[in-house]
């Protein structure tokens, strides 16, 4: 199999939109992929914790999975999310999404494997079934993942060469980037952060090579990366600091924060969740639309939105 570029950059995380019966919106879906591309960026991932991947089944994992694929269609390359509560499914869902064509495969580290020898276990097995697809070790913080100390990290990938990426979220995220930069075996060709883009500075500062942030305000990292591969830090800090107000917001409010964005927007049809967890009332609303007035002029104008 040929060797893909390494991946870096912007490769934001789609949500799953959902209709009024709280079934998948593919059309809103697709939007929000093209949505992506008309922003600039170098790539997207699906399905991740932004996209409420736990309130998935399998099933319809797979499903929107195609529907991203499809749309997209090669433009950029699509990072597919594979980890669930199940090795099997994992394993299952890792052979599906190699199969069709995603770039590499984002894997979480489970929670109940807090050892190097048994996190080897496991992304030995997804390794096999991914067929030579990258891997992307999602480091997690407790409780949803193990949250990997450096360390232990740097053993897993020295043992399984098919991680090709970390993605590290577990704090201080910058911190730990740059242990894994300074010791990790030449099979490592990046670390990206995530955590909403909330520490980009920093991670870009030790050397990240991209970020996954959630979707809502897409361009406006896209336009920070492309400062930072400029070399202009002044523009790169300026940029961030304008995001902050809405970034702050969706650190507390996360879904509801994007689906409202996007739907006020007019890039998905209805803001239904599935995940549990704090709904905007009027008054963040109200801040929110304030925050976003602040940065219009970063924003896609209205008909430049698929």
């Amino acid at each position: 199999m040929a060797q893909r570029p390494s991946l870096t950059g912007v490769f934001p995380v789609l949500p799953t939109p959902f209709d009024v019966q709280g079934r998948p919106d593919a059309d809103s879906l697709r939007r929000l992929a093209e949505y992506l591309i008309r922003c600039g960026v170098d790539g997207m991932t699906y399905p991740g914790v932004a996209s409420e991947v736990g309130q998935l089944t399998p099933d319809e994992r797979q499903a929107l999975l195609g529907v991203v694929l499809a749309e997209v269609a090669g433009r950029v390359p699509v990072i597919a999310g594979v980890s669930s509560g199940d090795t099997a499914t994992t394993v299952r869902l890792a052979a599906e999404a190699s199969a069709r064509g995603a770039a590499a495969l984002m894997v979480a580290v489970p929670p109940d494997r807090k050892g190097a020898a048994e996190q080897i276990a496991y992304f030995s097995e997804v390794a096999r079934a991914a067929e030579g697809t990258a891997l992307m070790l999602q480091n997690v913080p407790p409780p949803v993942g193990a949250g990997l100390d450096p360390e232990v990290v740097l053993e897993v990938l020295a043992a399984v060469p098919s991680i090709r990426y970390v993605k590290e979220e577990t704090l201080p995220s910058g911190q730990r980037l740059s242990v894994l930069r300074d010791k990790a075996p030449a099979s490592l060709l990046g670390v990206f952060g995530g955590a909403g883009g909330r520490y980009i500075t920093d991670e870009l500062r030790r050397g990240a090579a991209g970020t996954m942030p959630a979707i809502e305000l897409a361009e406006v990292h896209t336009a920070l990366f492309k400062a930072h591969r400029a070399g202009d830090a002044d523009r790169v800090r300026a940029l961030f600091t304008r995001m902050l107000p809405v970034l702050n917001v969706q650190a507390v409010f996360r879904w509801s924060l994007t689906k409202y964005v996007l739907k006020k927007r007019g890039l998905i049809a209805d803001t239904r969740q599935r995940m549990p967890g704090p709904l905007l009332d009027a008054q963040d609303m109200a801040d929110v639309d304030a925050f976003l007035a602040d940065i219009a002029d970063l924003l896609l104008p209205q008909d430049q939105l698929p």
